[in-house]
């Protein structure tokens, strides 16, 4: 089901707004210092990770810093060296679980990660199209030139996956190299390009909609079952949503485009479970000083999250969950399942020696997951 309807659903149920869960009895305990990283500069997940930070440190007086990185990599390691408390991310926190695309580095694998939580908003992903482009279809698309993030394999795999719901490859269009997500979106405002992939409400896109060439959005109609399945194969972790927030999209005038999560508050298994209780706890007293600051930041509400996705929970943040009475016996579930999977990838991938893992981790993944039934 569009995790739209669903949402719609549970709203229409409770008889109110989307809003942030009440404060539980004890006020989070935060320590003095925590750091996050998260996109570049300029990007929508920069602004939302500083709105959270500051957020966060004027509401406890303790400060946390926001640490920009260009690579999807770059975001992870970090946390996994202890030198980084959390990370703000997006659909590379699939990657690294599942130890796809970047994470396949012999040195890297499948990464031990868990969600503290998501923000399910109405904005969505899809390509970006130049405004007086006649690109209106993804079989317009052929032979145009489309932006390649060479730092970023998620991003490269958000474009794959949209040309592959109009049954198009990267050999189909003109590939077009740029070094980082702004400088995808500086060669869109320049003209060197004619689509790019990005989240609705970047503020890039604000700046793109008031350009001489405008902007326009490439639709992902969810009634095309055939497109979304071939678009699903490469990116499990998009769905269908119907999109209101962002430039040129409104209530009166939806995109049907991609959505999930994002951002993403992420951290390793073995963070302190109390510090993730404390920080996910922080995440909802703090929701009204920093949910107006951008317009993704509303969907880290309470009632929106989606307990059931591609990355499990952490125990620390699921402990708060289910004190907020948000948590069920379903989620639960789901999340040991999730867990296990994480199990069965780990011990796969350390039984391969590290001079093995560049050739024979994809084929050792698959047979690990169906030898477990997963």
């Amino acid at each position: 089901m569009n995790f739209n309807v669903k949402l719609a659903r549970a709203a229409l149920f409770a008889g109110t707004a989307l809003v942030a869960l009440p404060v539980l009895a004890q006020e989070a305990q935060l320590p003095p210092r925590l750091a996050m990283t998260t996109y570049d500069v300029g990007s929508s997940g920069y602004a939302q990770a500083v709105a959270l930070g500051k957020a966060i440190s004027d509401g406890y007086g303790i400060s946390l810093r926001v640490l920009p990185a260009t690579s999807d990599v770059a975001r992870l390691l970090p946390v996994k060296q202890g030198r980084v408390d959390l990370a703000l991310i997006g659909s590379e926190a699939y990657n690294a679980y599942e130890g796809t695309e970047a994470f396949t580095s012999p040195e890297l694998g499948p990464q031990r990660i868990e969600l503290l939580a998501g923000a399910n908003s109405s904005n969505c992903f899809t390509l970006a199209l130049q405004g007086d482009g006649d690109v209106q279809s993804v079989e317009d698309l052929r032979g145009k030139r489309v932006g390649w993030v060479v730092s970023s394999p998620a991003l490269q795999a958000n474009v794959e996956a949209f040309l592959a719901f109009g049954g198009l490859t990267w050999d189909d269009v003109e590939k077009v190299e740029v070094a980082s997500f702004g400088a995808s979106w500086e060669a869109f405002l320049n003209g060197q390009v004619d689509a790019i992939t990005s989240l609705s409400t970047t503020t890039f896109a604000t700046q793109a909609a008031a350009s001489p060439s405008g902007l326009k959005w490439l639709e992902l109609p969810e009634e095309n079952t055939e497109g979304w399945a071939r678009l699903q194969e490469i990116k499990p972790q998009f769905a269908p949503r119907t999109a209101t927030v962002g430039p040129n999209m409104s209530e009166d005038a939806p995109v049907e485009c991609a959505g999930f999560p994002y951002p993403v508050v992420v951290t390793y298994a073995d963070k302190d479970p109390d510090v993730v209780y404390n920080t996910t706890k922080a995440l909802q007293e703090q929701f009204d000083a920093y949910s107006q600051a951008e317009s993704g930041l509303a969907g880290f509400a309470g009632d929106r999250q989606n307990f059931q996705w591609v990355v499990p929970y952490h125990p620390g943040a699921v402990r708060y969950w289910k004190e907020a009475g948000l948590w069920s016996d379903a989620d639960e579930a789901h999340n040991q399942a999730l867990i296990e999977r994480q199990d069965v990838l780990s011990a796969a991938w350390e039984a391969l020696a590290e001079e093995e893992r560049a050739a024979m981790w994809p084929e050792a993944r698959a047979k690990a997951l169906a030898d477990a039934g997963l």
